[in-house]
Formats: C-alpha cells, structure tokens, sequence
C-alpha cells in the first residue's frame, strides 16, 4: 500500500487532510510537533484523531527555541482576529520549513510517496509559510536535496486545501467522515474554544458557510 506521512496538529484543516489522504487509499503515518506551543490540547487532540484513524504509527517530534510569536511565547498576548492582511503575531518563524524536513526526513525513512499538510491560501490568517510559491520552493528542495529526488522516486507536497475556501474544506472533510469533534483550531486553548482568535473566526465562518453545525464547545461565538 502505498504511504503518506500526514502533518497533523489537531486542528480541522489537518484532520481534513487525514481524511482525504486516507480517502485516496494512503495508509497514514501521521506527524505532531511539540514546539513549545502555548497549549498542549492539540497534541492531545492529535493522538485521539491519530487513534480514530487507526495508523500504525504517530511520530511526535519535539523541535526547541521556536520564538517570536503570540502562539510560543506566553509574554506575547494572543489578539483577536483582525483580518487586516497583515501577518499576524501568531505567525511561528519558519514553522511550516521545520515542520516539513521532518516530514521529509521521515518520508524517507519509511518510503512514503507523499506529504500532506493543511495549508490554504484562501481562508488563512496571512501566514507566508501557506501560499502555494513556499509549497513549490519546498517541492525543489526534495526534487534536488534527497535521495529519493534524486533516483527519481519523487516525493509529493500534496495540499489538497491549497485553493479551498475555509468553508470548501469543511465540506470536504464532512464528505470523508473528518471527525472534527475530535479537534481543536483555538489559539488559547481552552476546553472551550475562545470564539474571538483568528482561528475561531475563520473556523466559525467556515461552518456557517457550509451550512454545518460545529461539533466543539465555544466560550463565546
């Protein structure tokens, strides 16, 4: 059966991701970073839709000293959404180039012929790391810099997500059986999500445009 390293963080855009990879007929090996994040409650999330998905395997990776951002750094206050097309403080630097040469290092390991990761240049909060010319530079490197590039094997960045709307991917995952109940998209990382962060905006959003109802629980809509 042919494999997929999936990037998966507990939130809705990578559990879609989970859906569709394991829709295609991929058999998932999914992968989470502690980075010293502002909350642990999506690394928990991420075992229990790592679980519902029944992979083998579910690497957690711990990468240190990822600074400079209202999401690593508890001096740094989490703002509400603003939506003024400025990059946000919630931006991570370099987070998705980390987060992806693990994966690739990984891919390699165990021979899986794709990557798949949430990111989407439509519905999103600005970050760089998300548009479609970041997922094109990382596809060189692994086409020039390893080994399977460079046999020819190939190894795929697949962003099923890349062009969808926040409430497109919604119904997507709603289609494949996503379970979203299992998830989390909250900076702050209550049990109760905040309803205010730009997260919560655009997954709010994203369900009342797909006419859905949002399976987790909201301090504030």
């Amino acid at each position: 059966m042919k494999k997929a390293v999936v990037l998966l963080s507990g939130g809705l855009d990578s559990t879609t991701c989970m859906a569709v990879a394991h829709h295609e007929g991929y058999e998932l090996y999914p992968v989470s970073f502690d980075y010293n994040q502002r909350h642990k409650r999506e690394i928990n999330l991420a075992k229990e839709v790592a679980t519902f998905f029944n992979v083998k395997d579910h690497k957690i990776f711990t990468v240190q000293n990822v600074g400079g951002s209202a999401l690593t750094d508890l001096s740094i206050d989490v703002p509400d959404y603003e939506g003024d097309g400025e990059i946000p403080i919630t931006y991570v630097p370099a987070r998705n180039i980390l987060f992806l040469s693990y994966a690739l290092g990984y891919a390699e390991v165990i021979g899986a012929e794709a990557i798949f990761i949430g990111v989407s240049s439509v519905d999103y909060s600005g970050y760089p790391d998300c548009r479609p010319e970041f997922i094109d530079a990382f596809q060189q490197v692994i086409n020039v810099g390893t080994a399977a590039g460079v046999k020819g094997k190939g190894i795929e960045v697949k962003t099923p997500l890349m062009k969808l709307t926040k409430a497109e991917t919604v119904k997507l995952g709603l289609k494949y059986n996503a379970p979203y109940h299992l998830t989390t998209s909250c900076y702050n990382g209550g049990e109760e999500a905040c309803g205010v962060c730009d997260s919560c905006v655009l997954r709010l959003k994203g369900f009342e445009e797909a006419g859905a109802e949002d399976p987790i629980l909201y301090n504030q809509k």
